[in-house]
């Protein structure tokens, strides 16, 4: 299974979009992809997929079967959109420190182990989610903390959008860092898929901070902050804004389709997984066959 969390320390830099659109891009391929986003943000990738709609506490949701609480089967928390299944995002996200600290803190005083940051790892293999699913994709908060870490602890893998920008170069080599950071406290090796540059306009100084990014760039994606914002206003991927709400196809939006469909092949390559049904990059009309 290819598992990945989209991750950048720079907030802004399409680290949602790129996880929903890559999902879609998967899909479309005749994978069978899993999202599991954990922002407790409202701008969040279920909110993307137009899936953000329940979030009171009686719901069940993937907390309650991170600190051993569910209401319900994980079957039940996963809606469908896109050919992607998705995890929604739930208000209980926000204080999931507080609640993996309070289970730690009850687990030991009966004498039992509760790994804080293994605990989504936990629910997915209980679930099955590796024989089941094709891709996991994690899509966590800039922000480090119990989301960030569960989301490494789960996928090992990282995909960074990158703003070709001071602000981007800082990011990028903080990540060293931060990626041996991680590692040390978690225990685990986390690797870095691919970097993607995002809002690039090919200027010099743009092209001097790519240079310097130590890890592999299958695509640079150009400005495209019309389509991103149209798949927000219509709740949807990039490929299904294009395909139902653009009154005509233009070329550099197709090539930017193209693009996530090239990267998703990319990620795959990189773990041995050959999708069935891959697209020609960009083709709207590719019948996607059910994974």
């Amino acid at each position: 299974m290819l598992a990945y969390s989209t991750y950048s320390e720079a907030g802004g830099v399409g680290k949602t979009t790129t996880a929903a659109n890559l999902a879609v891009a998967h899909a479309r391929a005749g994978l069978k992809p899993l999202v599991v986003p954990l922002d407790p943000q409202d701008g969040d990738l279920s909110r993307l997929f137009g899936v953000d709609t329940e979030r009171t506490e009686s719901v069940d949701n993937i907390v309650r079967h991170m600190i051993r609480r569910p209401s319900g089967d994980f079957d039940d928390l996963v809606r469908t959109v896109e050919g992607v299944d998705v995890i929604p995002e739930h208000n209980m996200l926000s204080d999931l420190a507080e609640y993996l600290q309070r289970e730690k803190e009850q687990a030991e005083a009966m004498g039992e182990a509760f790994g804080m940051h293994a605990q989504l790892l936990r629910v997915l293999q209980e679930a099955g989610v590796p024989d089941e699913y094709d891709v996991l994709i994690c899509d966590p908060p800039a922000t480090e903390g119990p989301h960030l870490y569960n989301a490494i602890h789960a996928t090992r893998s990282l995909v960074i959008p990158v703003e070709p920008s001071a602000k981007g170069r800082a990011a990028v080599e903080g990540l060293e860092s931060l990626v041996a950071g991680l590692e040390d406290q978690l225990d685990v090796e986390v690797g870095v898929l691919a970097a993607m540059p995002v809002g690039f306009k090919n200027t010099r100084d743009q092209r001097t901070i790519l240079d310097e990014i130590d890890y592999p760039i299958p695509e640079v994606i150009g400005e495209r902050a019309s389509l991103m914002e149209g798949c927000w206003m219509q709740q949807c991927s990039a490929f299904e804004y294009v395909r139902e709400h653009r009154d005509r196809r233009r070329d550099y939006e197709i090539e930017t389709l193209a693009q996530f469909d090239r990267i998703a092949r990319h990620l795959e390559e990189q773990v041995g997984l050959e999708a069935p049904n891959p697209p020609e990059p960009g083709d709207l009309d590719h019948e996607v066959l059910s994974a």
